[in-house]
């Protein structure tokens, strides 16, 4: 994959394949003229634009990859991982998958990833994200997507952590005692907080300990000279953390 990152700050990813162009208002782009260039080249469109070429971060990835449905946005993907304690080598269930964002974060933070996704071209369209990402099969054998319904069971057993992108992450908690190891961690991210005060109310009625909730706020800042401010665009509410330990 490569990034490229016009004068106004615009950017595109690409796949780079022999024989194939990016085409913008500018005019095209070769790919020929990109494979192999190191980090940070400049290329002119033959319109004459130049853009600067760079591997893309995960970041700049998830934020431009095809979806089917809406990603968990990076300011959160970060917290979710500290909040789960993801570490190389754990046994992730992540319900439901969506467009691959968050499996490709867990993925690259070491762990091995069970995905349950009701909807099969959610499953598909998670897969190829994944593999687009870690090409030369990097991730062989840490990652599977299985269709099924978490309201009805979890699939699998000894896990590590539970990491939840559902609309009623409350009705998995039933499933969780047959699956989850005493001391696992519990993640669910919810955009509403009366899903929020739903899935704490029926962390009580069971042996779960250590519930907490909290939102993250990303806001930017305009540095040029003296003209110092925050921007006047923040990515303010997108969805609320909660993560919970199971005492078995």
């Amino acid at each position: 994959m490569l990034l490229l990152v016009d004068p106004k700050d615009r950017r595109y990813l690409l796949t780079l394949e022999s024989n194939a162009e990016f085409h913008s208002h500018s005019g095209y782009i070769s790919h020929e003229d990109l494979i192999g260039k190191e980090d940070g080249v400049r290329v002119k469109s033959s319109g004459g634009l130049e853009y600067l070429a760079l591997r893309p971060t995960m970041s700049d990835v998830i934020l431009k990859m095809p979806r089917s449905a809406q990603i968990i946005y990076p300011k959160d993907i970060g917290p979710i991982l500290i909040a789960a304690d993801i570490a190389e080598g754990d046994k992730v269930l992540e319900s439901g998958v969506g467009s691959g964002a968050l499996s490709i974060a867990l993925l690259r933070a070491g762990a091995n990833v069970t995905g349950i996704e009701l909807r099969e071209d959610f499953a598909q369209r998670a897969r190829k994200n994944v593999e687009a990402f870690f090409p030369n099969q990097a991730i062989n054998g840490r990652y599977e997507v299985l269709i099924g319904d978490a309201y009805e069971q979890l699939i699998g057993s000894d896990y590590d952590r539970i990491v939840l992108d559902l609309p009623e992450p409350w009705r998995v908690i039933d499933h969780v005692e047959n699956c989850l190891r005493p001391g696992g961690i519990i993640v669910s991210y919810s955009p509403s907080i009366m899903q929020v005060s739903k899935l704490t109310d029926r962390l009580k009625r069971d042996n779960y300990a250590m519930t907490k909730t909290q939102e993250i706020l990303s806001r930017s800042w305009h540095v040029e000279g003296r003209a110092v401010r925050p921007d006047h665009r923040m990515v303010a509410h997108t969805g609320f953390i909660t993560s919970t330990r199971f005492l078995g």
